[in-house]
């Protein structure tokens, strides 16, 4: 894939985007959060409260806040989640995501359709999709 083909609109965020993901609520811990990820094989979990999206633990958070800051591994999503969730449009040409990523500082968005997480896209998804 050249770095044409990488801009052009014909490569969509729903083309990449990873469909599976898990979902917390807010009171779940840190430690619990650590063991999804680490038997999922995933860097973020969605926080919802009342079926809403709030926010997203990353693994980045788990070394900007909890590993920085010395929190116990019993501090709720709510106090590391990184909010408000950052979000990008199911249809939308990756060049988009990689323009947000790269604008807000982050390496993950999560995917909407008709306001509804639908999936997430990642920094390694579009490098991987650049690789090919």
């Amino acid at each position: 894939m050249s770095r044409q083909d990488f801009n052009s609109n014909s490569i969509l965020i729903q083309d990449i985007m990873t469909k599976a993901m898990i979902t917390i609520n807010p009171a779940t811990t840190a430690k619990q959060i650590a063991k999804m990820m680490q038997q999922g094989g995933i860097g973020a979990i969605f926080v919802k409260e009342n079926d809403n999206p709030i926010g997203i633990v990353t693994d980045r958070d788990f070394a900007t806040k909890i590993a920085a800051n010395s929190l116990s591994l019993d501090t709720p999503a709510e106090k590391i989640m990184s909010s408000p969730l950052i979000t990008i449009n199911h249809n939308e040409p990756i060049s988009a995501a990689a323009k947000r990523m790269t604008t807000k500082k982050i390496r993950k968005l999560a995917v909407t359709e008709n306001g509804k997480i639908v999936g997430i896209i990642t920094s390694t998804d579009l490098v991987t999709q650049l690789a090919k």
